[in-house]
């Protein structure tokens, strides 16, 4: 059988929360697009990125990580996750390494199998993520004990972080790709909006400038974006943005004393946007408390979940 010139098909990239997901998606593509923190289920929605070379074009699908539900968000974050499974043409299982006696969460993967990745019957390719903090003598183990126990199309070692082995999971993917012509440009890295990676980089800036329960508690809306600097460079582009809450003692965290740490918030934010538009960027910020939205649907709804 001839291999074929060229490849393109939908990967899905699943796993728990803080597996790397976002991390490795980062790193194939060479760019920050999905936000990363050292908290656990940072990721809330599906988010594209594109992979191109001069053989295959990959649209990866990151996804929320899979975890036991406790509201309604959560249960909206799954039903992404399983419906982007049924899109995929492969799934690649992200299961991280783990210090210790077991060189990863034998429990969670064998879930992940059987009550995830089993019933949307696509190819399997499980993929060892943080191999840089086990030995290759245990990476050998767990991919053979990988292999006999879920039978996945294969099984790499790799390192997300530091971008070792990135390149056979890309080879493995390779041959589940159905397509013989690219779906996108060479130049477009996802098909979502700006305003979308707007909302995503003011969440990742709570995510690391607050602690406890404010940044679960928080979502991002983009109210307006006005593009202004293209035709008059003398403005700057508008963008005002409602950052949503639980409670009122989370929007005074938010603003803290004499708004100082709002302004943080909004400078952090800000310089990350401009970086990723290549633009100057008004940003106002408006902090509205909403109880409970995470337990209620038509919240839940009117925010993209």
């Amino acid at each position: 059988m001839d291999t074929p010139l060229f490849s393109c098909g939908f990967a899905v990239i699943a796993g728990q929360p803080n597996a790397g997901k976002s991390t490795l998606l980062n790193k194939l593509l060479d760019y920050k697009l999905s936000i990363v923190t050292p908290k656990p289920q940072t990721t809330r929605k599906k988010i594209t990125g594109i992979y191109h070379d001069n053989r295959r074009q990959i649209i990866f699908l990151d996804t929320p990580g899979i975890m036991q539900p406790q509201q309604k968000l959560h249960e909206s974050m799954l039903a992404i996750t399983r419906r982007t499974l049924e899109e995929a043409d492969v799934v690649t299982a992200l299961i991280p390494y783990t210090k210790g006696s077991e060189p990863y969460d034998l429990d969670f993967t064998a879930e992940l199998f059987n009550a995830w990745l089993k019933p949307a019957g696509k190819p399997v390719i499980a993929v060892l993520n943080k191999s840089d903090i086990v030995s290759r003598a245990v990476q050998e183990k767990a991919e053979s004990v990988m292999t006999q126990l879920f039978s996945p199309a294969a099984v790499i070692s790799v390192s997300a972080l530091e971008g070792t082995g990135l390149e056979k999971l890309v080879e493995a993917l390779t041959p589940f790709l159905p397509m013989d012509e690219p779906l996108y440009p060479e130049d477009m890295l996802s098909t979502a909006p700006e305003r979308f990676f707007v909302s995503e980089i003011i969440r990742e800036k709570i995510f690391l400038l607050y602690g406890k329960e404010v940044p679960y508690a928080a979502e991002v809306v983009v109210d307006e974006f006005k593009e202004q600097y293209e035709n008059d460079p003398s403005r700057k582009d508008l963008i005002r943005c409602s950052v949503i809450v639980e409670r009122d003692t989370q929007k005074q965290i938010l603003i803290g004393s004499q708004g100082n740490a709002l302004k943080k918030l909004g400078k952090a934010a800000r310089a990350d946007i401009e970086e990723m538009l290549g633009r100057p960027v008004f940003l106002e910020l408006f902090i509205k408390v909403r109880p409970d939205w995470r337990k209620k649907h038509n919240l839940l709804k009117s925010y993209g979940y």
